[in-house]
């Protein structure tokens, strides 16, 4: 019989609505469910700022929906766990699921991996992503502050983000290859009476130029074949946001699992794939409408049949019911991802839930972590200041010390820097307040610090000690990305595991001198020893293999 200490009824690959719905009717059935998820809980919809079509709620955004999901769930017992899944051997009763946190087993897998925004493959498109093209509006929308832009797309996504921008571009133009729009109509009326908005149907995006920045579009008529071409004035730029749907995140999946031409991954009536016990829910399987409320509908219906498949092997294999511990939604999760703008306390940087969450983080910690500060005469270090006096107040297990005035000089102010217990640095530093998304990648940098850690792939952590030469990788990030602390907290993985390799963290709001030196329209962007360029979001994996070349 099974280890049952290491088994579970089902594993939940993707922690997006789909996901924590599957996460919530399981463990409400009292089956033990865990959730794992490579990035963020919550998925894509997390960066949708205004929700207000999701049955029974006037009006939410996407992260607080998935937060409320995710607290639901682990109310009735789902566990979760950040790791990136990286095999799958689904054949057997008992299904294995390696990732980078170790193996786990289940007697069912729903697989909600969701999809990727798509790229067009323009002439231009690669070269001047992140100097000009972009695919978030929340991360990189106030890079375009009084600029025109044109969004690329029909759909809701392209609507929505397209009013989103008019807060900082001088004027938003959609550029829509159809006829009409292909979000619902009273979506697409939202554009009504917006000076700063107007349409462009049935044309599409041919080539971008320029040079270090965007100069200049040119753009064709699908039914005329005329082309016309936008030329941004001297000393100007402009930008270019991508919304033109999504991409199934299935390249990676085991050949066993049958997908269609597209790469959506097929099912039944009830989200069973082409394996038993393989169930699918979400974005990534072949559906009609992609929202939140069939997303959550697939992940309800998979769940409920795996139900019964999950008894019928119970009863096959001779398995007893299977141990679930509960916890409450507030029971601290070292890898949670809350703002710490939400229920915060005025003049306060973090809020009730995440100190609350914080306890159980220090309490793993093996080793006392010091945080060295530098900090100038700019309203931002009165805030770093004011940052690391109330994270320090919380636990006896991070202290607070100032720099050398000597090296004030050399450093890019404000610094936090993170030092192991005997004062020594770990090669991590923050320069800004780590708030917004980047909390998270700060509690992790102290964990890494602190011991034991996040476990990574050994291959890799191979690759990232043997790096014999200095390395410094800066990480150029808003706090309203949602993409950026997967790139922060990897690059400061690879410093904690060797002396060579330097992670900066930098909010690129307080520094605009850097924004201008490397002209920088989007985030996250990692700078190689202050030469090599790299925009998008990269995981460890991938940031081993560009500084072992």
């Amino acid at each position: 019989m099974e280890d049952l200490r290491s088994l579970y009824d089902l594993i939940i690959v993707g922690g997006g609505p789909a996901g924590l719905s599957a996460a919530l009717y399981m463990a409400r059935a009292k089956y033990r469910v865990l959730v794992i998820e490579k990035e963020k809980l919550g998925g894509q919809i997390t960066i949708t700022a205004e929700i207000i079509n999701y049955p029974g709620v006037k009006k939410t955004s996407g992260k607080e929906l998935t937060d409320s999901m995710r607290m639901q769930a682990e109310s009735f017992g789902a566990e979760f766990l950040m790791a990136e899944v990286q095999e799958m051997e689904l054949e057997s009763d008992v299904k294995i699921i390696r990732t980078t946190k170790g193996d786990y087993k289940a007697l069912g897998v729903i697989l909600a991996v969701g999809a990727n925004p798509r790229n067009l493959g323009f002439e231009g498109e690669k070269e001047f992503q992140g100097r000009g093209v972009a695919y978030c509006a929340t991360c990189d929308g106030e890079f375009f502050t009084g600029m025109d832009v044109f969004v690329i797309g029909g759909g809701f996504a392209a609507v929505e983000e397209g009013i989103f921008l008019t807060r900082y571009a001088k004027s938003v133009t959609l550029i829509v290859r159809e006829e009409d729009f292909t979000c619902a109509k009273t979506v697409s009326d939202q554009l009504k009476g917006n000076d700063k908005i107007s349409t462009v149907f049935h044309t599409e995006v041919v080539e971008l130029k320029g040079d270090s920045k965007l100069k200049s579009a040119r753009f064709r008529d699908n039914i005329t074949g005329d082309e016309w071409t936008y030329e941004a004035k001297e000393n100007e730029s402009f930008g270019v946001f991508v919304f033109a749907g999504y991409v199934p995140n299935t390249h990676w999946l085991p050949k066993s699992v049958e997908l269609n031409a597209q790469g959506y991954i097929l099912t039944d009536a009830n989200q069973q794939t082409n394996i038993d016990g393989v169930f699918a829910a979400g974005d990534v399987c072949v559906k009609n409408l992609r929202q939140v409320v069939t997303a959550v509908s697939d992940g309800a219906i998979a769940a409920t049949s795996m139900e019964k498949y999950v008894s019928d092997l119970h009863a096959k294999l001779n398995i007893p019911e299977l141990e679930i511990t509960k916890k409450t939604s507030k029971q601290p999760e070292a890898e949670s991802n809350h703002n710490t703008d939400e229920d915060s306390t005025d003049g306060e940087f973090l809020s009730s839930e995440i100190k609350n969450q914080l306890r159980g983080v220090f309490e793993k910690f093996e080793k006392p972590v010091i945080l060295k500060t530098w900090l100038d005469d700019r309203k931002v270090s009165e805030e770093v200041r004011g940052f690391v006096e109330e994270f320090t107040s919380l636990t006896d297990k991070v202290t607070w010390t100032e720099g050398n005035e000597e090296e004030v000089s050399t450093r890019l102010l404000p610094t936090i820097e993170v030092c192991y217990d005997d004062g020594t640095s770990s090669g991590i530093q923050f320069h800004g307040v780590p708030g917004g998304h980047e909390i998270n990648s700060f509690i992790i940098a102290l964990y890494n610090v602190a011991g034991p850690g996040k476990e990574i792939d050994p291959d890799v952590e191979k690759m990232i000690k043997e790096v014999s030469k200095p390395v410094n990788l800066k990480i150029m990030v808003s706090l309203s990305c949602t993409m950026c602390p997967e790139l922060v907290m990897a690059a400061q993985k690879a410093a904690t595991l060797s002396g060579n390799i330097e992670a900066e963290m930098i909010d690129l709001m307080h520094y605009p001198e850097l924004k201008e030196k490397y002209q920088i329209m989007s985030v996250p962007c990692m700078i190689i020893n202050d030469k090599t360029i790299h925009f998008g979001k990269k995981g460890i994996s991938e940031i081993a293999t560009l500084i072992s070349q």
